[in-house]
């Protein structure tokens, strides 16, 4: 019996792979697929990176909560400076300063926190001081920027001068005693707003000539710096006539009100 016209059709469809129009036909779906695979393995790359990313920010010392000490000192011009009056207590911020050259590094947020924990931090927060990367204004001082020249009357009258700061970490052996800590690093940095605050440092800004050395900060405010480390004792704004101090584990040289 002969076969209809649709049967040869099909046979000839079948004999031609499906015809041309089928061959031509885009596998939409299949490329749809891969755009979809695609798209998501970019999305979980740039999730995870973000992810470690923020996981290092907020892991990165000092913490919201922790609490360090340090030391600052103040160099202008060849003369050393007063220590900083305590900050207010009043000041809402976690960077602040309790006399006597000691820093309490004391995070609030995450602006003070980790890396955002640096010495143009702490100065942005302190009524009167001024310090960035090319500039330094200690209270009531003179604005120096670098460039400038120390004003007649200071020991570098005359010369030019530029802003930087110079770092030290107290250190010891192992099993030393507070009393054998020494002052370890003394590196310069001529970006000292930019400076990460670190436990147990000691920091001199200054400004004045690349050829005159930053001194260390005085044994005044290293002593207090210890005493802040082991809790001996809470340095502030000396407003009375001293006393006698005992302190365990640091040379203390002990001191009485004269007699009249």
């Amino acid at each position: 019996m002969a076969r209809s016209s649709s049967g040869k059709s099909v046979a000839r469809a079948a004999a031609t792979g499906g015809g041309a129009s089928y061959r031509g036909q885009m596998p939409v779906n299949w490329y749809a697929a891969l755009v979809v695979i695609v798209i998501l393995g970019l999305g979980s790359v740039a999730w995870a990176r973000y992810d470690y990313t923020k996981t290092t920010t907020s892991t990165t010392e000092p913490l919201v909560g922790q609490t360090w000490h340090a030391g600052l000192a103040f160099d202008i011009c060849g003369t050393t400076e007063p220590a900083l009056p305590a900050s207010p207590s009043s000041s809402s911020g976690g960077l602040t300063t309790t006399g006597s050259g000691v820093l309490l590094i004391a995070p609030k947020t995450s602006a003070e926190a980790g890396n955002n924990a640096t010495l143009g931090k702490f100065a942005s927060e302190y009524t009167g001081l001024t310090l960035t990367n090319s500039a330094v204004q200690y209270p009531g001082g003179t604005e120096y920027k670098n460039g400038q020249t120390c004003a007649a009357g200071t020991p570098d009258a005359g010369e030019k001068g530029v802003v930087r700061v110079r770092s030290w970490l107290l250190s010891s052996k192992s099993g030393s005693s507070s009393s054998e800590l020494s002052q370890v690093g003394g590196a310069y940095s001529s970006a000292p707003a930019d400076l990460k605050l670190r436990n147990s440092q000691l920091m001199t800004v200054g400004f004045g000539p690349t050829t005159q050395a930053l001194p260390k900060v005085p044994a005044t405010t290293e002593l207090a710096v210890l005493q802040a480390i082991e809790g001996t004792s809470t340095p502030t704004t000396a407003t009375t006539a001293p006393t006698t101090t005992t302190t365990t584990g640091v040379n203390v040289t002990t001191t009485t009100k004269p007699s009249s």
